[in-house]
């Protein structure tokens, strides 16, 4: 190595440092105090419609008849989602690269056991769960997979620069990987889980600059896939394209969920039947404290009730993408992009397929669909946004 060399990189190895130390002492400023404030209101308000959802069946179906199963167990898992985010809040978010490619080949993996009969657990014709059948000891790989795409392609994308704008760095080994996880998901089957992880790749891939000639193909790619679908040229899914079109065709058979959850909006009117006070609530809508809680909330709130819900996410939604436009680098905006896209992804194929506006498919409500380590992950991300919004560069007003 000449001395020439040597130098350069004396001074390399100095500006890293001076880099790192200065991120050190930013990482010590205040967090984002309104989207704080914005998530911990909705995991408020998706406790109380959790308990109000629930009581029912978790009255009817647990050994000792239990109303408020459901909302224990999630309100333990709240807690400690609270002060994960929290504690994660207060972590240097640049510390979180050394985990991106090992998250990702461990989802992998776990996406690869869930696929194994005898291994993964099966619900509903569906085989997505880890961990022992019968206590609340599961998850979903598929949402550790998420965070894994969020985080990699945050780190790999945030170290490209022009190099995104090319083929071979910028496209091909973001379809690989994301072709390959689509598959493991497709195998369970997961389509909502699908939809969501490419979406999110796809959004940080369009951030970290991409040419648009490929956002553009990949924009007609789904809308031909879409268009055969509608049209009966791929047979996939036809039965719940048919059920979406009109589920009072078949309201005891396929298309009962979705008629029983616009039975339920319908009955809410403007302003709803009260608080506690829902009828569908009592076995008749499937999932109601699950993936269609949302459809008990226009019961129970009505229009206007749900319409403040709707608004708390896209305030935290708007929050969250102000916050990336507003971050000192390329990885923490990324790494807010990503968090946010997957969180704002989530909220609008929950309600449209609740709503009919999309066809039926297994998708939670964040903050208020019952699943304790999804809340538990999904309070985790929100800390990693607020880590992030202390180092936000100064700005007159928020």
């Amino acid at each position: 190595m000449s001395r020439e060399e040597a130098l350069e990189r004396q001074e390399r190895q100095r500006l890293r440092k001076e880099k790192e130390q200065e991120s050190r002492e930013l990482a010590k400023g205040p967090i984002d105090l309104t989207f704080c404030l914005l998530v911990l209101l909705l995991t408020a308000i998706g406790l109380v419609m959790l308990l109000s959802a629930s009581f029912p069946s978790a009255y009817y179906e647990t050994k000792n008849n239990d109303p408020t199963f459901y909302f224990r167990k999630q309100g333990i898992f709240a807690v400690m989602g609270v002060a994960a985010m929290f504690l994660i809040s207060k972590i240097n978010y640049q510390w979180f690269r050394k985990f991106a490619k090992p998250l990702l080949y461990v989802s992998v993996i776990l996406l690869i056991l869930v696929a194994i009969p005898g291994i993964g657990i099966v619900r509903n014709n569906a085989r997505r769960w880890l961990g022992f059948p019968g206590t609340s000891l599961q998850f979903q790989p598929s949402e550790i997979a998420k965070m894994a795409v969020v985080l990699y392609f945050s780190d790999t994308i945030s170290k490209k620069k022009d190099k995104m704008r090319t083929t071979r760095y910028g496209i091909l080994p973001y379809l690989l990987i994301l072709g390959v996880l689509a598959v493991l998901m497709m195998l369970e089957p997961h389509l909502s889980g699908t939809v969501l992880i490419l979406g999110t790749g796809a959004a940080l891939m369009l951030v970290g600059g991409i040419r648009w000639a490929w956002v553009g193909a990949a924009v007609g790619f789904v809308g031909g896939v879409a268009a055969l679908m509608l049209s009966g040229v791929i047979k996939y899914g036809q039965s719940r394209i048919a059920m979406w079109q009109d589920p009072f065709i078949d309201a005891r058979g396929d298309g009962y969920q979705l008629s029983q959850s616009l039975i339920s909006i319908g009955s809410g009117g403007l302003l709803g039947v009260g608080l506690g006070k829902s009828r569908q609530k009592f076995l008749y809508l499937p999932e109601e404290h699950n993936d269609f809680i949302f459809a008990i909330i226009c019961e129970e709130l009505g229009l206007i009730g749900a319409s403040i819900i709707m608004l708390l996410f896209a305030a935290l939604i708007l929050r969250g993408y102000w916050i990336a436009l507003h971050t000192r680098d390329r990885f923490g905006c990324l790494l807010v992009v990503g968090v946010t896209t997957l969180i704002a992804m989530q909220v609008f194929l929950n309600i449209g397929v609740v709503t009919g506006l999309l066809p039926t498919t297994g998708i939670s409500l964040p903050f208020f669909s019952y699943g304790g380590t999804a809340l538990l992950i999904q309070l985790a991300e929100m800390g990693i946004v607020l880590s992030v919004s202390r180092q936000m560069k100064p700005t007159k007003a928020g």
